[in-house]
Parts: structure tokens; C-alpha cells; sequence
């Protein structure tokens, strides 16, 4: 597929087919997104690979416990929106997708974040060229201390990216987009000089 065809077909996927991903192509994901660009060429990218159903299943009702507890100390916080889906013992944040891979670095790093969205972006754009599918889980970011230890996460590390890949059961339609806002146009004229 050419590159534009890759952007509309890139989805994020809520439903998955029960089929293992293997330890070779998360690697591969990976290996793809390590190809990003980062400010200062620091590729601060850490990644953690988690491809057990249940701790992914114990990750999900941590968060979804921390999410409920953070809306009941503010009610007016965005999640609240959300607090039919957490209040659901069937849910699974991550959709029973059968990896994680979180993409992750040490705080100290100045543009962390924006690094760290680059390589999950090119992660990605790869699994879809590959027939997988990805979701972006920010509710992952709400895991327990406890479970971070558990799972690997250094002290001073801040996770950035929780993306989900599994094989897609169904592949939404792409969601119409609003045009894009240009604030404006700055043009130099060049005059030749003979």
C-alpha cells in the first residue's frame, strides 16, 4: 500500500481476534520505531513489552479502580465521562488485545514526550502496513506504584505511550476529519536580479 493509502487504513482498533502476536514481530514494531526522529538525536525511547493475558487483565482493573477512585475526589475531572465504562467488571481497557507495549523514558529527558509520540507513531504506521492493529490506551497511564514495579518500570521513568497490538477482529471506518485551520500564510516574494 502507498503511503497515504497507510494513513487512512492506520485505526485505532477496539476489537481483536484471539490470535497471539509473537515476540519476534513486537520486536520488529519496535525496531520500526526506533527509526524516529527525537530532539537532539537523544532516542530516549525505553520500551516494555507485556504479552500476558492476565496481567494485562490485572493492569486493567488496577486502572480501572485508580480511574473511579481519581473521579471520586473530582467530579469534574474528564474521566467522569467515562465512569459507565469503568464501573463495568466486564471491561478490559485493553480491549482483550493480546500485547502491550509501552513506550517509556527517564523524566530527566526535556522532550520525552514528544519523542517517545514519534517512535509509538512510526510503531504504529508499521503494524498497520502489517495487518495489525494498534489502540493508544491512556487510561493505562493510571496504573498502581505496585503494578509499575511489577511490570518493570524503573524509578524516574515516566510511561508515555500504552499501545495495544493484536490482529484486528474489524477495522473501523476512518472518522471524517475537520479541515485544517490555517492561522496563516506568510509568503515571500523573490525578486530576480539580473
Amino acid at each position: 500500500m502507498d503511503f497515504k493509502e497507510l494513513l487512512i487504513k492506520r485505526r485505532s482498533i477496539r476489537k481483536y481476534a484471539e490470535k497471539p502476536v509473537s515476540l519476534e514481530t513486537l520486536r520488529g514494531l519496535i525496531s520500526t520505531g526506533i527509526l524516529a526522529p527525537s530532539a537532539g538525536n537523544e532516542q530516549p525511547w525505553e520500551f516494555i513489552i507485556i504479552n500476558d493475558k492476565t496481567l494485562l487483565a490485572e493492569i486493567s482493573e488496577d486502572c480501572k479502580a485508580n480511574l473511579l477512585n481519581r473521579i471520586n475526589n473530582n467530579p469534574d475531572d474528564y474521566a467522569n465521562r467515562y465512569r459507565h465504562m469503568f464501573e463495568n467488571p466486564k471491561l478490559n481497557i485493553f480491549y482483550n488485545a493480546p500485547a502491550l507495549i509501552i513506550i517509556l523514558g527517564n523524566v530527566s529527558v526535556k522532550n520525552l514526550s514528544l519523542d517517545c509520540t514519534l517512535a509509538a507513531s512510526y510503531l504504529m504506521f508499521d503494524a498497520a502496513s502489517k495487518g495489525l492493529g494498534t489502540c493508544w490506551i491512556n487510561f493505562a497511564l493510571e496504573m498502581s506504584d505496585s503494578i509499575k514495579q511489577k511490570i518493570g518500570v524503573p524509578d524516574g521513568y515516566k510511561m508515555i505511550a500504552p499501545i495495544i497490538v493484536g490482529y484486528p477482529e474489524m477495522i473501523p471506518q476512518a472518522p471524517l476529519r475537520k479541515q485544517a485551520k490555517i492561522l496563516k500564510i506568510t509568503r515571500l516574494d523573490i525578486h530576480n536580479e539580473n
